[in-house]
């Protein structure tokens, strides 16, 4: 596995220096901005992660005021107690993407968080005490105490929110495969595990969040 110098080095020279490079990256939040964004906000992108999976992006933006107007401003009460007539409902409303599954997700994800806060305080607290460095381990927990939130769902509402985690883009994998560290796609525990203790080793060594980390693999490979 090379070290991280070389990847960041590699990277550069394909974006076209180290400023360039710099540019594309990003800061995961701290600890207390995670506390601080309210649990209607977290279910909000929990929704727009779900519905944009699979489907146009713009689409979901554009038609985002209609769901949160259908979807009560994602008051995490007030979704979880959606009856099954309000989703039928909804599942008819041209406002939002009348898809009746991830409607659905709605308020079971809401469920999620009102679980989590009855433990935590809030949602902001579980992410925020969650161990950065245990991001396979979050990944697991979305997939099983959530709904849709699996695979590259729930890592793109990490990083949306600002938990700082790794995305596994193709280009990312790609320059895993290239690292020795997979040999393909990881999906199983044993090849996530590889990942987490990649990750780890490059960050020990750099210093740098997993989402820059990941980013930065991403640019040392390809065109």
């Amino acid at each position: 596995m090379d070290s991280f110098a070389s990847i960041f080095q590699r990277a550069c020279e394909r974006k076209g220096g180290e400023a360039e490079l710099q540019a594309l990256l990003s800061e995961p939040l701290g600890a207390q901005a995670l506390q601080r964004m309210p649990d209607d906000r977290y279910l909000a992108e929990m929704t727009r992660c779900v519905f944009r999976s699979g489907f146009v992006w713009k689409i979901i933006e554009n038609k985002w005021p209609g769901f949160e107007k259908v979807f009560h401003q994602f008051d995490v009460t007030s979704c979880a107690l959606m009856s099954e007539e309000e989703q039928e409902l909804a599942a008819t409303d041209e406002r939002i993407v009348r898809n009746a599954t991830k409607i659905r997700s709605v308020p079971r994800n809401a469920a999620f968080i009102r679980a989590v806060r009855e433990d935590s305080g809030s949602f902001g607290s579980y992410l925020a005490a969650w161990p950065d460095d245990d991001f396979v381990g979050l990944w697991d927990e979305l997939k099983r105490h959530g709904d849709r939130l699996g695979g590259q769902t729930g890592r793109f509402f990490l990083r949306f929110v600002g938990k700082d985690t790794p995305l596994m883009s193709q280009d990312v994998v790609d320059a895993l495969i290239n690292q020795g560290v997979v040999d393909k796609a990881p999906t199983g525990k044993k090849a996530l595990a590889a990942v987490q203790d990649a990750f780890r080793d490059w960050q020990q060594e750099s210093g740098r969040p997993f989402c820059q980390i990941s980013r930065v693999l991403s640019c040392s490979v390809g065109d």
